[in-house]
């Protein structure tokens, strides 16, 4: 495709085509509102040189460099140099997945690894080839139970992140489905309150474990009320945590969503981001997204194509089992070069590592005399702690001596005020956690 612009003939062509007699006509619907009549008001244009200056004087105003103890989705996580090395090759640079997909069989072959690789982390029978992100991953399993279960109710524990809880409202505002909201006992999915609101039109329970507020939920028996009340389990998932915690397969979760950033993935202010998703085998053809699977060409060489396809919107859009267009392409080989770096051993190496790290910062917090909420359940690395001093003056303390000390709850949990959610990853050392509990007890 080339980019030279159209001949004064060619546009007159184009307009007589559609039968217009101008660009105003054929505009004419426009409101006169959002129509642009002049030029952009924008400054005049840079020679290369000045341009790269402009953006380096830019650049030098950000403030890149604090340690970063926040987490609550996105977290700050070490990513080895093979990670940027291979993903920034120019034949993998782009989010598509090309339109003629069996002829790009390295891109494809990329991402039958990266299902394989999102199978044997969370233990499930097949993984799909990404999604846009955690949120609307766990999302898009919803919708999946909802068409399984031909059910209306959802049961979404409190302890599911706040902001995956409203992109799934969002999803629901518009269908048949009755969205319910089980409540926490302290810092965990209250099971009482959950095994009274089953019925037998509940299509699905929702939880995520570790949690919002860090804490490991106890899984295995909300997914034994859920099937017992034939109902599925959805539980969205830490990928990192699966380095040392029961993988969702092994604890009969149905489908499985989680977050692919900690996998080699930077912050970059919230995204783009990975969604992961896997599920049962029974539910592979009500799965969302595309999936690559494995053949042989003509002359009988190993090939890899999309599959299944019958699932998709350009196939049977109204029978459609999700519109995902331009998936993660891109950020799901970033997670394939990460987990095929690290390996087995790494990814535990690394998961002990962020919750040792937890394990001391918390230790040190109860000797300063700090309250840590989740300290009598088990955690991964994320701790949830009451300042002595109110959560604001404890993180503008924080930056002024170069640190992002966490993420305050109060507006997403009110009936936990003054609470800051610390992230402890493998990056933060001894001297940043003793420099923090310093200025946390002040």
């Amino acid at each position: 495709m080339n980019y030279i612009q159209i001949t004064d003939k060619q546009r007159q062509d184009m307009l007589r085509a559609v039968g217009a007699a101008g660009i105003d006509d054929l505009l004419r619907q426009v409101p006169d509102a959002y129509r642009l009549t002049g030029p952009l008001d924008l400054p005049p244009a840079m020679d290369e040189m000045t341009l790269r200056g402009h953006l380096a004087s830019l650049a030098a105003q950000n403030r890149t460099e604090k340690v970063c103890f926040l987490g609550a989705g996105a977290y700050d996580h070490f990513i080895p140099a093979v990670v940027d090395a291979l993903a920034m090759k120019g034949e993998f640079v782009t989010a598509y997945t090309p339109y003629q997909a069996e002829a790009s069989q390295g891109a494809l072959q990329a991402f039958f690894e990266f299902q394989t690789m999102v199978c044997q982390l969370t233990g499930m029978d097949v993984a799909n080839a990404s999604l846009y992100e955690g949120a609307t991953a766990l999302a898009e399993g919803v919708l999946m139970a909802l068409n399984i279960t031909g059910k209306r109710q959802v049961l979404v524990s409190r302890g599911v992140h706040p902001h995956y809880r409203q992109v799934l409202r969002t999803y629901l505002s518009d269908l048949p489905a009755a969205y319910i909201e089980v409540p926490l006992k302290g810092t965990v999915t209250d099971t009482l309150a959950l095994e009274n609101e089953l019925d037998a039109d509940t299509a699905a329970v929702v939880v995520q474990s570790p949690n919002f507020l860090g804490l490991i939920e106890a899984v295995d028996t909300i997914v034994k009320f859920a099937h017992a009340n034939e109902s599925l389990c959805i539980q969205a998932f830490n990928p990192l945590s699966l380095g040392i915690l029961k993988r969702p397969g092994e604890m009969d979760v149905d489908i499985a969503a989680g977050e692919g950033q900690p996998l080699g993935i930077p912050l970059s202010f919230g995204g783009p981001y990975l969604g992961l998703f896997a599920c049962k085998q029974q539910y592979m053809r009500k799965m969302p997204g595309r999936l690559v699977g494995q053949t042989v060409d003509a002359d009988g060489r190993r090939a890899f194509c999309l599959t299944l396809q019958t699932r998709e919107q350009h196939i049977r859009r109204e029978k459609a089992t999700s519109n995902v267009c331009t998936n993660q392409g891109l950020l799901a080989l970033r997670a394939s070069v990460y987990l095929a770096a690290m390996g087995p051993k790494g990814l535990r190496r690394v998961a002990q590592l962020c919750h040792n790290k937890a394990a001391y910062l918390a230790g040190r917090l109860g000797e300063a005399g700090l309250e840590v909420l989740n300290s009598r359940h088990p955690f991964f690395n994320e701790l949830l702690v009451r300042p002595k001093r109110p959560v604001q003056q404890v993180l503008e303390d924080a930056s002024a001596a170069n640190m992002l000390a966490g993420h305050p709850i109060d507006k997403d949990y009110p009936e936990l005020p003054n609470c800051l959610l610390i992230a402890v990853t493998e990056k933060r050392t001894k001297a940043e956690m003793d420099q923090l509990v310093q200025i946390l007890r002040g």
